[in-house]
């Protein structure tokens, strides 16, 4: 009878009934890899065996009325069961990786010796995974947060790996804030459920967030699939040119497609379908050959700017201002392959900021030095010490002293010696005669500054629709915000903007009031339903 309760209050809840009908449809492509697969392969592809290639025998497939322990295939099959998967990454654990290639569109020479930004026409194999900052493996691509386009450029001189994020300024730049601001959007430890009291009790402790916070409030805060998005490298890079002439670049991915991001109520709806809409749009894209792609720009400062500038060109919370920089073309990704294998290349790829190239020594600032820490051990932790090794992040040419432990171990430089400086003709450093000299120190203040967050409410944001938007946005994520956490939110809001503080508070309260009502209304219809069946 609970059961019959049950789908009685569903029908009179939801006042519809529903019709079941056929409806002629197409499956999409990636509803199709099993069937395609088979017509590849109309026959069993070859004998099955266990990993160290003994053919495995019809009766050892079953364990029923068996000697369990002495099935061989089923002690293999669960015992690896228990370890085949790698650690999940801290941040940006769920994503999608695809191949492609880079191509030169523009002689940069003039900024950069680095080889694969230079010959127009020139093509460098690429691997490019997509990802989305908070989300566990098993999570949803629409979160309101961060996006990223990690890009792996297989070049002659080394594995060169950008990666951005899909808001053109980052959270912080002390980096002392890494490990804070991932477990205050994480689960609450106690409850192990979303609490985002956590996240907005960061905020007002180290307001310098708040930036990045209405960012991801606005309209662009959750882009229409990783197609059509933006990606910009968090730094600003410090490269050269073959005289020794020294720039300061920030890199930025341009989609070709054009911008187009999703509302809140658009992501709603498609939470309620799928929790894997950017994952299936970017491998069905491919598969229809609708290659995504993306121009790749940088712009420049020289050193004579870096000196005129009114503001911190290496704030990371800081948008460079117009006419302080120009804006150099270098080149188009295009992403035109999937991955043979989720795990082998998806899972397996590692990605290091500084992986660079001669021609690009890198980013100079505080937040970098401490992410070729950071970057480095978590590839070791997660691949072991030779993540290098695995194929997808393996680069063209590689000699190394750096050997041994845990597979893969490929050759593991077979009988070259294994000590530096050697007499035996070992692989010997270049000298670099072209590679800047000047060292830079940049310093940043430590001063809580809200004026870049109120420029980004009066000014980048260009309508009151918009930042009414972003008001009722903030509003959503603090209705469960506790009364301490709250006042001081509220008040954070109304320091950076009082309109913004002001339309934050009236949304919440109207938001508040909606809730209870529509609980209210939910709560008479459950009653009704138990006084009929009573």
């Amino acid at each position: 009878m609970l059961l019959q309760y049950l789908l009685f209050c569903l029908l009179l809840y939801c006042d519809a009934v529903i019709i079941s009908h056929y409806v002629n449809f197409t499956l999409e492509p990636d509803t199709l890899q099993l069937p395609e697969f088979r017509e590849r392969h109309p026959l069993p592809i070859g004998l099955l065996t266990s990993s160290a290639g003994e053919p495995v025998d019809l009766r050892d497939m079953v364990t029923l009325n068996t000697e369990v322990f002495n099935r061989q295939f089923h002690l293999e099959t669960i015992l690896h069961l228990d370890g085949e998967r790698t650690p999940e990454r801290v941040v940006h654990a769920k994503g999608i990786g695809a191949y492609g290639y880079f191509e030169v569109t523009n002689d940069v020479s003039e900024y950069t010796k680095a080889d694969v930004f230079n010959g127009v026409g020139k093509k460098t194999p690429v691997f490019a995974r997509f990802s989305t900052q908070i989300a566990s493996l098993g999570g949803n691509d629409v979160e309101r947060t961060t996006k990223s386009i990690a890009a792996k450029f297989y070049t002659k001189e080394g594995n060169l790996d950008f990666l951005g994020i899909h808001i053109p300024i980052f959270a912080f730049n002390d980096p002392v804030l890494f490990t804070s601001f991932a477990r205050a959007t994480r689960r609450n430890p106690r409850t192990g459920i979303p609490d985002p009291t956590l996240l907005w009790d960061l905020v007002v402790m180290r307001p310098e967030l708040m930036h990045i916070i209405l960012w991801l409030q606005s309209d662009v805060g959750i882009p229409n699939g990783y197609r059509k998005m933006d990606n910009f490298l968090i730094h600003p890079y410090e490269i050269n040119n073959a005289k020794g002439e020294t720039f300061y670049v920030k890199f930025n991915f341009r989609s070709e497609l054009g911008l187009d991001n999703l509302t809140s109520t658009e992501a709603q709806i498609i939470t309620g379908e799928t929790l894997d809409y950017y994952n299936r749009d970017l491998y069905n894209a491919i598969a229809e050959k609708n290659y995504p792609s993306w121009r790749i720009e940088m712009d420049v400062m020289t050193m004579e700017d870096l000196k005129t500038v009114e503001y911190n060109p290496f704030d990371h919370t800081v948008l460079w201002k117009p006419g302080t920089y120009h804006t150099v073309p270098i080149g188009r990704m295009v992403l035109n392959r999937h991955v043979e294998n989720h795990f082998k290349d998806s899972e397996q790829s590692a990605f290091n900021p500084a992986n660079l190239v001669p021609g690009i020594p890198g980013p100079i600032d505080f937040l970098f030095k401490a992410r070729r820490v950071s970057y480095l051990d978590t590839q070791n932790y997660r691949l072991s010490r030779n993540h290098n090794n695995i194929l997808v992040n393996k680069p063209k040419f590689a000699m190394t002293y750096t050997r041994d432990a845990r597979p893969p171990n490929s050759h593991n430089m077979m009988d070259v010696p294994n000590y530096f400086p050697n007499s035996y003709s070992g692989p010997a450093p270049l000298v670099d005669e072209t590679k800047p000299k000047q060292i830079i120190l940049p310093l940043t203040s430590q001063a809580v500054d809200l004026g870049e967050t109120n420029n980004f409410y009066n000014v980048v944001v260009e309508s009151d629709a918009h930042r009414q938007r972003i008001a009722d946005n903030i509003a959503a994520t603090l209705l469960t915000v506790n009364a301490m956490t709250l006042k001081n939110v509220i008040w954070l809001l109304t320091l950076t903007d009082p309109d913004l503080g002001h339309r934050t508070k009236m949304s919440l309260k109207e938001q508040r009031s909606a809730r209870a009502t529509h609980r209210e209304d939910r709560m008479e219809r459950i009653a009704e339903c138990i006084a009929r069946f009573s």
